[in-house]
């Protein structure tokens, strides 16, 4: 389908979702995410192995459009954050590993875009914030991804204080997993999402999925949900396949299936 706001490319395993809003800085205006989630859907029901989550213009994404929060109803107010928290939520939901390209400032909103993204590699002059605590709105939702990356005491800085952190500061506080110089960018990002994406494309899904059921539980359930999904997951065509390469000393031939939502739910 055609896309408004987003370019989307595809070239081989591998698609890139742009946002391509540059002259709004690609503020994360209500008709945006939910183009935005559309995408990411089709994407997920799609053959793509991989997907990078990429911007155009000077700014990544300077995170929620003020104009859908200026005189708003609590219940429009409401509708904003729920379709903006759908957005986040299926960037993980979707079986493919997805990774953040990110070239330039990320703030707010677009910092809880990165968080929520499975990994993420940034230009050296990239930066992140969430600037809330330094004006009139609080940033709340960006706090609940970013906290998940970076730990809380790092997060309430970054949330209290509003100051942004470079790229440098967020690979080591765990809120990217890379900063490489700017013209690297690309191929580093490239790199990563297709180590993340080679193998099982069923077995990755699942793991994937698995992670995001598991990660905040507490260790017991954690341990019974983990058990659970290995013990079937280990029955399915490509895991029996994996084993017998191993043991015949050969390249697996894995099932290449059409990406799928994870069957547990």
């Amino acid at each position: 389908m055609p896309y408004q706001h987003l370019l989307i490319t595809t070239d081989g395993p591998i698609t890139t979702v742009t946002l391509n809003r540059a002259d709004k800085r690609n503020a994360l205006a209500l008709n945006v995410m939910r183009e935005l989630t559309q995408a990411m859907r089709t994407v997920g029901n799609s053959g793509a192995r991989g997907v990078i989550l990429a911007a155009n213009g000077p700014v990544f994404s300077a995170g929620h459009n003020f104009g859908d929060m200026a005189g708003a109803t609590l219940e429009q107010a409401r509708e904003l954050f729920t379709v903006c928290t759908d957005m986040m939520n299926t960037l993980q939901s979707i079986p493919q590993p997805v990774v953040a390209r990110v070239h330039a400032l990320a703030t707010a909103g677009g910092c809880q875009l990165v968080a929520s993204c499975d990994l993420a590699v940034a230009a050296r002059t990239a930066s992140f914030a969430i600037p809330g605590g330094k004006a009139g709105l609080f940033c709340h939702t960006p706090l609940v991804a970013v906290a998940r990356n970076v730990g809380r005491k790092r997060a309430l800085e970054m949330a209290l204080t509003g100051d942004a952190i470079d790229a440098a500061t967020a690979a080591e506080w765990g809120l990217i997993n890379k900063a490489v110089e700017p013209d690297q960018l690309e191929a580093a990002t490239l790199d990563l999402v297709n180590r993340a994406s080679r193998g099982s494309a069923l077995s990755k899904g699942l793991g994937k999925q698995g992670f995001y059921r598991q990660v905040d539980l507490p260790q017991q359930q954690a341990y019974a949900f983990a058990v659970e999904r290995m013990a079937s997951a280990s029955l399915s065509a490509d895991a029996q396949e994996g084993i017998a390469a191993f043991f015949e000393k050969r390249a697996a031939h894995y099932v290449q299936l059409p990406a799928e939502r994870d069957p547990l739910g």
